[in-house]
């Protein structure tokens, strides 16, 4: 798929600034308040500051969300540091513990001209100059919900703040090369000018440099992405896809397909070579799915779910005869906190517990799909063992016996045995071991 003959449509630089860096700092600020005080979604308020600023080109917009990601990554520290939780103390203290920038520099951004913060206050500038975090709590250095704290601490071990740290980091962007169309070698090549190559771990990724900001370049709308030629996705979701262990000739139900992520990348490693079937207990996170099959050339039956009275189990006529059930399940998210930092700032104790008797639902209808001898594969984006090997046991539990665990063949990714946590019932990838999204994969066979 060579592209160098057509007219180039895709779109590098984002419409030239029009705020200062200190303007852009106090939209950051702003914008920051208003998460907090209303604990909405970041890109929630993101939007809505945009309706009010139209004057605001797609570059300023770019730029002040990277500063609210940031602001809410180092969210606990740098109140920590600058001894208050507003807006103000925040960005103050993520530019010096998440971007690096000394007093005498963020002083100069906080100058009191037009549109610019007001100047610092000598206290402000004595807690830039001395704070430290080396009395804070392990939540509070780590930017961690406290609650969750213990479930880490199982989770990770002696690694738990070097896992935290990494999971503060920025997540890099990786795209999945869809080998309906073409091969990585040769997606590759098309993205040269992008300096895209490949994933450490995945051989279906490649890595595409973003600049020091964490902005990367408008990927959806270059006409590689437009003509199927590949998906925007986590390395680590791609692992986990191939660790699915799909086969060509295999009837395969993606049982929480979402957006088709995965079951876009199942089709691409079986050449269509399956039958895969997609639905999801939520029709409207289906939606998506439709377009990128077009695109794709993914050959994949959507099963939508009606709602209200009329609902019924569109999976009935398959029970008991699927070689092989995938769980993408929903969870908290714990692991994808790089990309999502605001998600653990409205993680809350009842919605880990939604969580939790999700899964079980999900994977009780699991078991009712699978034939004897099939599998199911269960795969979280969490970091918590309560959604991990706790869900697995419980459906062992739940199964009289007949559902047992198995190991997950890991040969599909050469390396990867030397990177992950081995869980009593799983894998776990993780931020600070395999530089991914924390997923975790987990597989059981249906004995009788």
């Amino acid at each position: 798929m060579r592209r160098n003959d057509r007219p180039q449509t895709r779109s590098h630089n984002l419409t030239e600034p029009i705020l200062t860096p200190s303007a852009r700092l106090s939209a950051a600020i702003e914008i920051l308040d208003d998460i907090g005080a209303r604990r909405r979604p970041a890109a929630d308020a993101l939007k809505d500051w945009g309706l009010a600023h139209r004057f605001a080109g797609s570059g300023d917009r770019a730029a002040i969300a990277s500063l609210v990601y940031d602001g809410l990554r180092r969210r606990a520290s740098a109140a920590f540091v600058m001894g208050a939780e507003t807006g103000r103390a925040v960005t103050i203290g993520m530019l010096r513990l998440q971007r690096g920038l000394a007093e005498p520099t963020i002083s100069g951004l906080f100058d009191g001209g037009r549109f610019a913060p007001e100047p610092l206050t000598e206290d402000e500038r004595t807690r830039l100059k001395e704070g430290s975090l080396a009395d804070a709590p392990p939540e509070v250095a780590g930017d961690a919900p406290a609650f969750v704290l213990p479930s880490l601490e199982a989770a990770f071990g002696d690694d738990l703040m070097e896992e935290l740290r990494a999971l503060g980091r920025r997540a890099p962007l990786d795209i999945r090369v869809n080998a309906l169309k073409q091969t990585r070698e040769q997606a590759a090549e098309a993205l040269a000018d992008l300096g895209a190559s490949p994933t450490p771990l995945s051989p279906l990724g490649l890595r595409v440099p973003t600049g020091e900001d964490g902005r990367g370049p408008a990927l959806h709308v270059d006409p590689l992405f437009l003509e199927g030629g590949f998906e925007i996705q986590d390395e680590g979701s791609q692992l986990a896809s191939l660790l699915a262990g799909v086969k060509p000739g295999e009837t395969v139900v993606d049982l929480c397909a979402g957006g088709g992520g995965k079951a876009l990348a199942l089709a691409s490693l079986t050449g269509n070579g399956a039958r895969l079937i997609a639905t999801d207990a939520d029709p409207r996170r289906l939606a998506p799915i439709h377009e990128r099959l077009r695109r794709s050339g993914a050959e994949v039956e959507v099963r939508t779910p009606r709602t209200g009275k009329a609902r019924a189990d569109v999976l009935a006529d398959l029970d008991g005869t699927v070689d092989r059930v995938l769980v993408d399940a929903p969870c908290t998210g714990t692991g994808t906190w790089r990309r999502n930092p605001d998600a653990k700032w409205r993680l809350r104790p009842g919605s880990l517990a939604n969580r939790i008797a999700e899964q079980a639902e999900v994977l009780d209808r699991a078991a009712k799909l699978v034939r004897p001898g099939g599998k199911i594969v269960y795969v979280t984006c969490s970091v918590l063992p309560e959604e991990n090997d706790a869900a697995v046991d419980g459906l062992l539990t739940r199964s009289g016996g007949t559902i047992v665990a198995v190991a997950t063949d890991l040969s599909a990714v050469p390396g990867l045995s030397e990177k992950v946590r081995r869980t009593a019932r799983g894998v776990q990838m993780s931020a600070g071991l395999t530089g991914t999204d924390g997923f975790y994969v987990a597989t059981m066979t249906r004995e009788s």
